[in-house]
């Protein structure tokens, strides 16, 4: 059974503005990375240099509008150059809202360009 304890690292959603560019905030709440194991798609990504991590999100009305054109900032790990994000950052490549009433969970992406 999976308990709030374990949501100790902090996240940040971002949606991009089509038309400038500009990356804008949407969501923040707490998070659990959860190292992502197993299929030959792991594994190429991690031979290519990028990361892959499941992570689990309290289900609320915000949370569900979080979509995979959108990106995920590690806010403890985040590095800027100004206002702009440098690393923590991920590429949200799946999200499944419906497999828990009480979690949502994200399949995200490091190392590779954002969008």
């Amino acid at each position: 059974m999976s308990t709030a304890g374990k949501l100790i690292e902090r996240v940040q959603f971002e949606s991009p503005d089509m038309r400038t560019g500009i990356w804008t905030h949407e969501y923040e709440c707490r998070a659990e990375f959860i190292y992502a194991r197993g299929g030959e798609a792991v594994y190429a990504a991690r031979l290519e240099g990028r990361s892959v991590f499941k992570i689990k999100i309290r289900q609320c009305a915000a949370a569900r509008e979080i979509l995979q054109s959108w990106r995920m900032i590690d806010m403890r790990r985040a590095t800027y150059e100004g206002d702009v994000p440098q690393t923590g950052v991920y590429n949200i490549r799946e999200v499944d809202p419906i497999s828990d009433r009480a979690w949502i969970y994200l399949l995200v992406e490091a190392g590779v360009a954002y969008g």
